[in-house]
């Protein structure tokens, strides 16, 4: 089925201005992503890069500021990661973080060695001299900081500006030089002025302007689609979520009718899903959208399979499949005179990235079927227009875009949907029970006013799990239903939420009333790490 454009979208495009970027040099950090981030939030755009890259590499992308990360390493141990003291002499400001702090030190000529005394969590600070980092910021100050070495001695022409009881120096500056440095983690919230002191550097120290902003994202990826797209035809897979939804706007900004979104019923939806796509979605953007009924197609391939990377790598392989089927009609229709369909856009996010091995030395948590899932003989050019955004910025490109708030403001949906939700193999009646558990909690969060203070509360069925239950004055052995509701501010960490208890309570008698084979609701308090948000 195809719904035919309707509406021109009325999108703010404007001449992309070129960003010089705040390199963050990752050194093994937990929070490099996390300083990216906290970049971007002060309005200056960030890029990630390892810390493997010589200096004359980091060089040619002309930063406008570069930021050593933390990492896990001592900076005396043997094989260590360290810094090339050239870098100091380029005349690009330079804030250290932790190991990135001590690196500097020593690179510079400062004394770093253990101090008898670690420093993690929490931890107070005295300051001695503001300078430029800790102008308007306290005298006694908390920050989060996890050390086991310590700066002793500030190299020669660095003012110390603060110290604690386990870090002799604890922070420090060459404001001549531009270079400067602290010990603990000022991206991280539990550090009471960190957004301080990093737009202190960024504003003050390096002279940047707070100009990074959605618009200049379109206007930036607007151009970028349209010099890799040219004119050949594009596809694009349509969940209806925000990522894939705002993925879909800038390439329609940039291409328009070179652009066929194809959603996929692959019978692994939430309720209603596939109406509120044509609904909402198509009605404001008037984007051409191909609705292709593939639950059958699904089920058989997922059939007699329960390793959760392997449904995965199913699903992801038989979008692509699809995809390729949907590419060729369009091909057809079009006529001999026809282009190609050379891209496939997907709406990938860093932190899908980052899950799924990307980046230098990243651990493979999970394949995602858009990045690890994708399979070798994959016949598209990718257009991941999203590749660098946390969803924060994602939602706000979309409404910049001009995508509808109920999408926008949608709670995110992984992209092989249900499937990873059943915990077990995927069949038709599993996915009708999960559905209804779902569409319950949906609608009970909902109605509580909730839906913007939760990130996201998977509902998941345990299906290879029974459990003995009394309903209707009988035994019953129904399967268990999980609660997984978390706060995130981008799916790097998160922790469950405290929902109320009242609200719980209704969630959970509707469902074991409501749904058959269902005995019993469990709430997941576990955060992330250790869990991840996803069960699979």
């Amino acid at each position: 089925m195809t719904s035919p454009a309707t509406a021109t979208p009325s999108v703010p495009v404007s001449t992309p201005q070129q960003h010089r970027p705040v390199l963050v040099v990752d050194f093994g950090a937990q929070y490099a992503q996390l300083i990216a981030r906290r970049v971007r939030e002060a309005k200056v755009y960030s890029e990630i890069v390892p810390h493997t890259w010589s200096v004359e590499q980091m060089l040619e992308k002309d930063p406008a500021a570069i930021i050593l990360s933390g990492g896990p390493s001592s900076v005396y141990a043997a094989g260590a990661p360290f810094v090339d003291p050239k870098l100091f002499d380029a005349g690009v400001p330079v804030l250290g973080i932790c190991y990135g702090f001590q690196a500097m030190a020593r690179a510079l000529g400062g004394e770093v060695a253990q101090t008898g005394l670690r420093e993690y969590g929490g931890t107070e600070v005295e300051v001695c001299a503001a300078g430029v980092l800790l102008a308007d910021t306290p005298d006694h100050q908390t920050t989060w900081m996890s050390h086991g070495d310590a700066v002793h001695r500030a190299p020669e022409g660095f003012e110390v500006l603060a110290t604690s009881a386990g870090s002799p120096v604890a922070a420090f500056e060459d404001k001549g030089r531009r270079l400067y440095g602290v010990q603990w983690h000022p991206e991280v919230k539990h550090s009471a002025h960190g957004q301080t002191v990093l737009e202190h550097f960024l504003y003050d120290g390096a002279g940047l302007a707070p100009d990074w902003t959605p618009g200049n994202v379109i206007a930036e990826q607007v151009e970028a689609i349209r010099a890799q797209v040219g004119k050949a035809r594009v596809v694009c897979g349509l969940s209806g979520g925000v990522d894939s939804s705002v993925a879909a706007a800038l390439v329609q900004a940039a291409v328009g009718d070179q652009l066929t979104c194809v959603f996929v019923d692959h019978g692994l939806l939430r309720a209603g899903e596939a109406e509120q796509v044509e609904r909402d979605f198509v009605a404001a953007t008037g984007v051409r959208l191909v609705v292709r009924d593939e639950r059958e197609r699904f089920l058989q391939a997922l059939a007699g399979h329960s390793d959760p990377e392997t449904k995965r790598k199913i699903i992801g392989r038989e979008f692509i499949r699809v995809f390729e089927d949907a590419a060729r009609d369009i091909v057809a229709e079009a006529g001999e005179h026809g282009e190609e369909v050379k891209f496939l856009v997907q709406g990938t996010l860093y932190p899908d990235v980052v899950e799924s091995g990307g980046g230098e030395g990243a651990a493979n948590i999970k394949s995602h079927h858009n990045v690890g899932g994708l399979p070798d003989d994959l016949q598209f050019s990718l257009v991941e227009p999203l590749r660098t955004l946390f969803k924060d910025e994602v939602r706000a490109v979309g409404l910049e875009l001009g995508v509808p708030e109920p999408i926008v403001w949608r709670q995110p949906f992984p992209g092989p949907g249900l499937g990873i939700r059943i915990v077990g193999e995927v069949t038709g009646e599993r996915l009708e029970i999960l559905r209804q558990a779902d569409a319950i909690a949906r609608e009970e969060l909902t109605k509580a006013g909730l839906d913007r203070e939760i990130w996201q509360c998977p509902v998941v069925l345990l299906a290879d799990v029974r459990s003995v239950g009394v309903q209707g004055d009988g035994r019953t052995y129904g399967h268990p239903i999980v609660l997984r509701p978390v706060s995130s501010e981008d799916a790097m960490t998160a922790d469950w939420t405290r929902l109320p208890y009242d609200v719980l309570s209704v969630i959970s008698t509707r469902i074991t009333n409501e749904v058959r084979d269902v005995n019993r609701v469990v709430l997941d308090v576990t955060s992330k790490p250790p869990g991840t948000i996803e069960w699979e």
